[in-house]
């Protein structure tokens, strides 16, 4: 009886395993320009995630410099960025990914995690942004939008795609969710 209350006891309340029992975290993807895949919710559990649809030929192309200080000056702290390229809006995400991935790295020395090109348009998109635009009420509108994944696997706000990563606003509620 007593191992069982323990057994309960880590799964009801450390954050770790609760995002693990997130339905939105528990999604797929190949890394950008690679062959493996990462689960979400294996890779981040605990973590606060900050995920964001990304283009590199788009006029708020610049704020991936702003998205890799985040992830800079938050990671140790719990903080993961999440780049998920995608083609949606006007085409602005036409190359390869091996030439997204080079962008990335050489224009803004990218380091956080990059996925596969994602559909994120209302219509097609990708189950993980279908989940994240029911929960928010909004797709992204354009690329740049940002969701706020909290420790516990659960959707805390999103940003438009206007606002910047420095935004004191964005900035405010990632350090809310690292205290949590």
């Amino acid at each position: 009886m007593r191992i069982l209350l323990v057994l309960l006891t880590t799964f009801l309340i450390n954050p770790v395993y609760a995002a693990c029992n997130s339905s939105l975290l528990d999604q797929n993807f190949r890394k950008l320009a690679g062959s493996d895949t990462v689960n979400l919710c294996e890779a981040y559990s605990g973590k606060v995630l900050l995920v964001v649809n990304t283009a590199s030929k788009c006029g708020y192309t610049p704020q991936y410099e702003g998205l890799e200080k985040l992830h800079e000056t938050y990671e140790q702290k719990g903080l993961v960025v999440l780049g998920f390229p995608s083609n949606d809006f006007m085409g602005q995400e036409p190359g390869t990914e091996t030439e997204i991935q080079d962008f990335c790295r050489l224009t803004y020395d990218v380091k956080f995690p990059m996925f596969e090109k994602t559909p994120v348009k209302k219509g097609h998109a990708h189950p993980f942004y279908v989940q994240l635009a029911e929960l928010s009420g909004t797709y992204p509108t354009w690329n740049f939008q940002k969701y706020l994944i909290g420790r516990d696997g659960k959707l805390i706000t999103q940003f438009t795609p206007h606002t910047k990563p420095s935004d004191s606003a964005v900035v405010s509620a990632i350090e809310q969710a690292l205290k949590q």
